[in-house]
């Protein structure tokens, strides 16, 4: 991610002689081109700062179908993406639970998902970081690499006017804008700007070890590009095949093993891949990468998180500046495109006079926290699925372990700690939910077989659980809005909110779109 360095704000309107901008978006992964560029798209003068040289490495390599062919469409880079020999994954293939054998996710299944959209990619994000950058330059953004944002300017009354940034040269600069997009990553020092505060959740505190091997084994046909991910005694291992030879490998632990990783990281990711016996018999004729970009093992301590605003004060965050839940059903870059999309539409309606700020952030944040809780309550039934492993990992992430503390946690991380609704703050209705959601996640990942049986047929055992069919909801609206590109309509999904635009760019009143 491209963090900031903070640094203080300065109090008034800035320098006479600031640059003038409509937006300026800080970061240039996904999240931040996405918002740039349907910003741009709208005719908005937009400054996008990345602090690296693209391309530059990233981590997140296993994307959703709604990405590839939702937020790439209405990008229009969705042939770049095609074109760029990414390996193909129709789900994910999982060695999870109490059966021997793995099982599929499988994409297809979903009615939504049929045909041609029933895949997404693994993908190089240096290759695919730069394309949706180069995109958004494309598209009229004015994009500027190696600048590193260290502060903002504000005026008296508090909001955010603008950023002032170092380039390559070290020369100092300002810009002034009506809104200023955080999407730098989770190292950000500028979401207190927004009135927000981060909030840990004490259910996913994971850290990760990774590294790259050539010429590991692959799955059997048709499911070889997809992810495996294998659960073992104390904790999990992702498996991502980026190319024929080339694998993504990272094992996920508890938190209080990172003392032990920091300094034996290799050794750490070594021993474990020997703890689980399907990766390590995949790894078999594998050497790892010790050589250039993927030749570094590394250590990652995203413990789930979300702040208790996403916008105030001339501000938006998008991606990680906001949230980040778990690696495990890959995540990250849908909640970091899907906010790009919904924080491009609320600024647009705003700029454009036809909604006032209020009434189109909400439906940002609104919708935003909606998928963050929807998928934590999904991963959180993941986890909770019955585990034939009796290690401490997999008891501290039983549901029926929650207690008060962690329902308030969870309230703040999904509603921002301002929700009145029973379900969010009784601990025993959560618990209820969650236990629920677990048990029906275990029973149709039992009915669906493993993938040595004919599980495509079995699938839809799958997405008849109620917390499986919420996870797919916003994804398949917007595979849908990316298939038909211009005037799709869709209901509110939010009680007495808004829908989108009929060219997707911006928020509109239910009762101003007809079909």
């Amino acid at each position: 991610m491209s963090g900031v360095d903070g640094g203080t704000a300065a109090t008034g309107t800035g320098p006479a002689t600031a640059e003038e901008a409509d937006v300026v978006v800080i970061g240039g992964g996904p999240g931040g081109s996405t918002t740039a560029t349907l910003l741009a798209k709208s005719g908005r003068r937009v400054i996008q700062l990345e602090k690296e040289s693209f391309p530059r490495y990233q981590i997140g390599e296993s994307l959703l179908p709604s990405t590839i062919h939702g937020v790439c469409k209405l990008l229009g880079c969705y042939e770049k993406v095609r074109d760029a020999g990414f390996m193909h994954k129709r789900g994910g293939s999982f060695r999870w639970g109490t059966n021997p054998v793995p099982w599929n996710f499988l994409f297809a299944i979903s009615p939504e998902f049929a045909g041609e959209g029933s895949y997404a990619y693994q993908v190089e994000r240096m290759k695919f970081d730069k394309i949706l950058l180069d995109n958004a330059a494309e598209n009229g953004v004015d994009v500027r690499q190696e600048c590193r944002v260290n502060g903002v300017d504000t005026d008296d009354s508090g909001r955010v006017v603008g950023v002032r940034y170092v380039d390559a040269d070290r020369t100092e600069h300002d810009i002034r804008a009506s809104y200023v997009v955080d999407a730098s990553g989770n190292s950000t020092r500028l979401t207190r700007h927004a009135g927000a505060e981060r909030v840990y959740s004490d259910f996913f505190q994971n850290v990760a070890v990774f590294g790259y091997f050539e010429g590991g084994r692959r799955l059997p046909a048709p499911d070889s590009g997809n992810i495996l991910c294998a659960a073992f005694d104390e904790g999990w291992i992702w498996y991502i095949p980026l190319s024929d030879t080339l694998t993504s490998v990272g094992v996920v632990i508890a938190k209080d093993k990172a003392k032990d990783v920091i300094n034996a990281q290799e050794e750490t990711l070594l021993q474990y891949i020997d703890r689980c016996t399907i990766v390590r018999d995949m790894l078999v004729d594998a050497t790892r990468v010790t050589e250039g970009t993927c030749g570094e093992i590394r250590l990652r301590k995203d413990y789930s998180y979300a702040n208790t605003r996403f916008w105030g004060n001339g501000m938006v965050l998008v991606g990680d500046a906001a949230c980040f839940i778990d690696p495990v059903f890959s995540t990250g870059v849908h909640l970091a495109t899907y906010s790009g999309v919904l924080a491009a539409r609320s600024i647009n309606s705003v700029l454009d006079g036809t909604m006032t700020e209020e009434r189109a952030f909400t439906e940002f944040e609104g919708r935003y926290r909606r998928e963050y809780a929807v998928f934590y309550e999904f991963l959180s039934a993941f986890y909770d699925m019955e585990q034939s492993e009796d290690s401490s990992f997999w008891k501290a992430r039983k549901v029926t372990n929650f207690d008060r503390t962690d329902m308030a946690a969870f309230v703040s991380l999904v509603a921002g700690g301002y929700s009145g609704e029973d379900v969010l703050t009784d601990a025993a209705q959560v618990i209820e939910r969650f236990r629920s959601s677990s048990d029906a996640l275990t029973a149709a990942a039992a009915k669906t077989g493993g993938m040595d049986t004919d599980s495509g047929q079995r699938m839809g055992h799958m997405f008849s659980a109620p917390v499986v069919r919420e996870v797919m909801e916003e994804m398949n609206a917007l595979q849908a809005r990316g298939a038909v590109t211009e005037g799709a309509t869709e209901p509110p999904l939010l009680d007495g909110g808004l829908v989108p635009s009929a060219d997707g760019l911006a928020w509109a009143e239910p009762a101003d779109v007809h079909v």
